[in-house]
């Protein structure tokens, strides 16, 4: 009787973990967030700044140790410059990224080079309960400032008359 019971134990066990295990390799997390147009090429957002609707962006997940690409899947951004991107399996021992990859505004295609790429954590071994993440903004700049722009400067107070 009592094999029988260990038997009928090791059985649940294997099969709990088995669940456990392919219930971990079918989560699909959903990375969100939003694209603009930088006119004051201060590679931040002011109120300057234009939603991107249309633009490429690119998650991309590389293995920590031989740098390989182990996932990879690309988006547009919907009429509000706002991406959602479906990310399948769990990445814990991957550095997920989203990168801007193309602009649809030729005068706003420059990718910016201090804000080029967010990157997300997917993986349930992370704290957070909730299959969303969300990215930091990207943006492109355009290639001359607009004359606007000075206003803005002076509003930040971001630089200060010697």
């Amino acid at each position: 009787m009592a094999k029988a019971v260990a038997l009928i134990s090791a059985f649940c066990i294997m099969a709990f973990a088995a669940a456990a295990a392919h219930a971990h390799s079918q989560e699909v997390f959903n990375v969100e967030g939003d694209v603009y147009c930088d006119p004051c090429r201060l590679q931040f957002q002011t109120k300057l700044s234009q939603r991107l609707p249309g633009a490429k962006v690119r998650l991309v997940c590389t293995d920590t140790i031989t740098k390989a690409v182990t996932y990879s899947v690309e988006g547009v951004a919907n009429s509000d410059g706002h991406y959602s991107l479906s990310v399948a399996g769990d990445h814990e021992k991957e550095i997920c990224e989203v990168q801007a990859v193309a602009s649809p505004r030729s005068d706003c295609a420059e990718i910016m080079n201090d804000i080029s790429s967010s990157r997300i954590i997917c993986t349930r071994n992370s704290g957070i309960h909730t299959p969303v993440r969300f990215a930091n903004p990207l943006g492109f700049m355009t290639k001359d400032i607009i004359p606007q722009c000075v206003e803005v400067i002076k509003d930040l107070e971001l630089f200060v008359d010697a």
